[in-house]
């Protein structure tokens, strides 16, 4: 049938599109374990927990990595002992704060810039409160789970590239099953949901925000990708619903819940759920008003 093979189209198009990010990812995360000591790590993060919230959304802008890239890499990093507040701020930053992104987002609205630099504006203010969040309700607190990695007798002894690509080779086959499945729930949506539903919520500003986050969410676009197929919704849905949809996606979607429940306590992942559908829900609620 026509669908089944719209279904086997995307959810190839999503594997190809996601998986040079994934080894971007991967191979970050195993130079991380082989070179990054918890020292370092320490030295390099201010003390002040408040203080420490800004070089990471600084980072977050210089990461080229998607959100299915960015878990393994904070996944190692706070194995190492970064704070959990620390690397949530980059979790959630990278995928949508990066040079790459924001390329791709002012080529989509060139002729709109006010959405291009307010989704950098607002999602850097987003970043921020969501880091704060994490760490009001959790501080430091360990909230990984304890997933077993293979351990490669070859990579303890053997010189540094030899140890880098075990390490790449391990985090790439862990994290491959979970896009898999992520990317095949987000192929069935993209086949079947009825963008038409979605046109007849346009008018409401406080219900297609909602609608445009959803729709976010369960399409599991990759960051690079997202800000073409918001502006082709330019004519229909006003700019706040727009930026819920460029905000959202790359913070939160199918894919990324997956991966976060796999190797996430699940409390904490479903609170840190939660905490970026509020936060990013009342920002661009607020940026609506402010802007009529």
């Amino acid at each position: 049938p026509a669908s089944l093979l719209n279904v086997n189209s995307i959810f190839l198009s999503i594997i190809l599109e996601a998986i040079p990010f994934i080894l971007l990812g991967v191979f970050a995360s195993a130079l991380i374990q082989v070179f990054v000591s918890e020292e370092l790590i320490q030295r390099l993060i201010p003390k002040n927990p408040y203080i420490a919230l800004i070089p990471a959304v600084l980072v977050s802008a210089l990461l080229p990595v998607c959100e299915c890239a960015i878990i393994p890499v904070i996944r190692r990093l706070l194995k190492k002992g970064m704070p959990l507040h620390i690397g949530v701020v980059i979790l959630v930053g990278a995928p949508i704060l990066n040079p790459v992104v924001f390329a791709a987002t002012f080529y989509a609205f060139q002729s709109n810039m006010s959405i291009v630099y307010s989704r950098i504006g607002l999602a850097a203010v987003a970043c921020i409160l969501i880091g704060l969040s994490v760490y009001f309700f959790f501080r430091n607190s360990n909230q990984l789970r304890d997933v077993y990695v293979h351990e490669h007798e070859d990579a303890k002894v053997g010189n540094k590239l030899k140890q880098t690509l075990y390490h790449a080779s391990d985090e790439f086959f862990d994290m491959g099953k979970y896009l898999l499945f992520g990317a095949l729930v987000a192929s069935l949506f993209q086949t079947f949901l009825d963008r038409h539903l979605l046109t007849s919520l346009a008018s409401n500003d406080y219900m297609s925000s909602a609608v445009m986050m959803g729709f976010a969410y369960v399409l599991s676009l990759c960051s690079e990708a997202d800000a073409f197929v918001a502006s082709s919704f330019s004519h229909t849905f006003s700019p706040t619903a727009l930026l819920a949809f460029l905000l959202y996606g790359p913070m939160m979607d199918f894919k990324n819940t997956i991966m976060l429940l796999s190797f996430f306590k699940k409390r904490f992942a479903f609170s840190l759920i939660l905490i970026i559908t509020v936060i990013v829900y009342l920002i661009v609620m607020t940026y609506g008003i402010v802007s009529r």
